[in-house]
């Protein structure tokens, strides 16, 4: 909203800033969104909670010997991968060609591919890419001999004789990808031993696929999983092909595991422990929160806090008991459990959110919210939600804005999906 009271399309969701605004302006606007003086719905992120969970986990990483390339397709967002950067990354995760490009062109200059790439076109077109910067490093994986085959045969005949660092992953049966076997992993090893244009630089699994409850029998199977990961790298000992090879796993649940079962095996290798969690930066209110090793009691493990919210204005109050907002599906995640009804605002009064309030569904552009009949809720009350998995929520949005502690605007985001 603009000072003169006109809609300039900057917290509408998906439209670029159109000239109206700086971020510098933005950043003394002295907006505050619990006050209404923004468009609804839109998207916030605590700046200091950003910045405490960015401190927080580069802390943990240290004391534990680990390195952290986190995830860059949870917010696929410049600053917020410059904040990583800053609390110490020691490189950036992609799940796709063109997010390793942005990575580089961002500056980032390791980047870890997690995931086998069988178009020809793409390994050539990355390979173009790290030959044309010196600094530029990639891991990228492979899980099949055929797979090896085929990154083979996409580099032969390059102007330039580039060379492919490769991970060798291990995944688990009935999961995604990944050699299903020890064994299978060898084979794999092998054939990249057998590349002319490729390096064994490590191993790789992910075991968040496993499941995200803390319960006995998922830790035990995620146990045995980085168990297997070790044994993989362990029986590799000796073949490896850069330096310092590297071995990574965790996500952003089960990363206490993966240094209890890994560093010290890691260590006696000569090899580094790369953590890829994404979601830790963000955090959330229902998936893990639910799930971090902290949740769990784990002794020393870092404390996050949920920094991102939607904030939608109550648009329908049909029949008492229930209130419709102007935020749905196309503004909130749902895929890990519907949002939760956090704070409510009227003029820059706070009223209590009823503890039995519920969001009980999504539409479109509705979230249906359902009440204590003798709650006074009205249109046009602001009600701050509180999701679950943050990553299908930043992928709906193209601005963020940044707020402190009060709600009050302190600058904006941006995010490239």
């Amino acid at each position: 909203m603009t000072a003169d009271g006109s809609f300039d399309g900057l917290t509408a969701k998906g439209l670029p800033l159109d000239g109206s605004w700086t971020r510098e302006q933005i950043a003394l606007s002295g907006w505050n969104v619990a006050n209404g003086d923004t468009a609804t719905p839109v998207a916030t992120l605590n700046a200091r909670m950003l910045d405490s969970n960015a401190r927080a986990m580069q802390e943990w990483c240290l004391a534990n010997g680990v390195a952290l390339a986190p995830h860059a397709k949870t917010t696929l967002s410049p600053e917020l991968i410059a904040l990583q950067e800053h609390h110490g990354a020691w490189g950036m995760t992609a799940a796709l060609p063109r997010q390793a490009a942005a990575l580089w062109k961002q500056g980032v200059n390791t980047v870890l591919l997690a995931n086998e790439v069988s178009d020809p076109s793409a390994i050539a077109w990355l390979a173009g890419h790290v030959a044309s910067g010196p600094d530029r490093h990639l891991l990228l994986y492979a899980d099949s001999v055929d797979g090896v085959r085929l990154l083979e045969r996409a580099l032969t005949g390059l102007d330039k004789d580039v060379t492919l660092d490769i991970l060798v992953e291990l995944g688990q049966p009935q999961g995604r990808t990944g050699a299903r076997s020890v064994a299978e992993g060898q084979e794999v090893a092998r054939a990249v031993l057998a590349s002319r244009r490729l390096r064994l630089a490590g191993v790789a699994g992910y075991e968040g696929i496993i499941g995200s409850a803390r319960d006995a029998g998922v830790l035990g199977r995620v146990d045995a999983f980085l168990e297997d990961v070790g044994t993989l790298a362990e029986s590799l000992s000796g073949m490896f092909e850069i330096p310092e090879p590297v071995v990574t796993a965790g996500g952003s649940i089960f990363f206490d595991r993966v240094v209890s079962k890994l560093a010290d095996r890691v260590q006696k290798l000569g090899a580094l422990l790369v953590l890829r969690s994404g979601c830790y930066l963000i955090h959330d209110h229902g998936l893990y929160a639910r799930g971090t090793p902290e949740s769990a009691g784990v002794p020393g493990a870092p404390t996050f806090e949920a920094a991102l919210a939607v904030w939608a204005r109550v648009v329908s109050t049909p029949e008492p008991g229930r209130a419709l907002l102007d935020a749905g599906r196309r503004d909130l995640s749902f895929d890990a459990g519907l949002p939760v009804a956090l704070e409510r605002f009227r003029g820059d009064e706070r009223l209590d959110v009823s503890p039995n309030a519920v969001i009980s569904a999504l539409s479109d552009q509705h979230t249906f919210m359902d009440f204590p009949a003798d709650v006074d809720i009205r249109v046009g009350d602001i009600v701050k939600l509180g999701i679950s998995h943050p990553c299908t929520t930043l992928d709906r949005w193209r601005v963020l804005l940044l707020v402190d502690d009060a709600n009050v605007v302190t600058g904006l985001v941006t995010t490239a999906f």
